[in-house]
């Protein structure tokens, strides 16, 4: 079944790249990036390019969008590739369209304010990052909860994003806004995630804390979160649902 596998899939990427040379005077045009450029602006005037750039095969373009979304086009435009390419390197399938994906997260997590996370750090040395989007009312995310402390003495620190799965009108959105508008944020998200109100005062600007609930949401939405927990590594892969602390130890390479 394996070599099957193999072989299906060397000949979907033998197949792209028949398809791609079939376009000789296209390819041959060194204006091919603003070629494409071009007819995608035909399609929508504010499609949001963020890069366009030779991909690995041949007459095949990787073109860019915001928040990582990737499609590939022959060099006239004319043609586009919604999918993942895929690479044999070291005798290993290598996802090369979620590496672009995780490097487009990166920049995103980079440019966050982490003031504007409730983060739980370790004591001693911070040994590796994992962000969680989270919703106070998910189950998994109440469990995820339950492993900080043993994250902590892994040397993980775990650094909450906001995202109240059911929108701004959800009851968890409003919770969660009144946890960011506290002085003691960690121990207002300890008391979502055990199914209590909020022990402290709620104090702060409400519409400058619901400002940054909503960011992080449409953030989680951008990076392709569609459900809760979902962490996020500092390299920008984003690992879906539940994961106990040695898990996550694990895709971090901590021993």
């Amino acid at each position: 079944m394996q070599k099957l596998s193999a072989l299906l899939i060397t000949g979907l990427l033998s197949a792209i790249s028949v398809g791609a040379v079939a376009e000789p005077d296209a390819t041959a045009n060194k204006n091919a990036e603003t070629v494409i450029l071009k007819e995608l602006m035909t399609l929508d005037s504010n499609i949001p390019v963020e890069s366009i750039a030779p991909s690995p095969i041949s007459g095949l373009y990787e073109v860019v969008l915001k928040g990582g979304f990737v499609l590939y086009s022959s060099a006239s435009g004319k043609h586009l590739i919604k999918g993942e390419m895929l690479e044999i390197r070291d005798n290993q399938l290598v996802n090369l369209t979620e590496e672009v994906k995780s490097n487009a997260n990166a920049e995103l997590l980079a440019a966050l304010d982490k003031e504007d996370m409730i983060v739980f750090s370790p004591e001693g040395e911070t040994k590796g990052v994992v962000y969680a989007f989270t919703d106070v009312d998910c189950g998994y995310c109440r469990k995820l909860h339950q492993e900080v402390g043993q994250m902590n003495k892994l040397g993980i620190e775990l650094r909450y994003l906001a995202f109240p799965r059911g929108g701004e009108q959800s009851p968890a959105f409003r919770k969660m806004t009144d946890a960011w508008c506290t002085a003691d944020r960690k121990q207002a998200m300890t008391d979502l995630k055990s199914g209590r109100s909020i022990s402290i005062e709620v104090q702060g600007d409400k519409a400058a804390c619901e400002q940054i609930i909503n960011n992080q949401y449409m953030l989680g939405m951008q990076m392709g979160v569609t459900g809760t927990p979902a962490m996020v590594l500092e390299n920008g892969q984003v690992i879906p649902g539940y994961r106990p602390a040695d898990a996550i130890a694990q895709m971090l390479n901590i021993k």
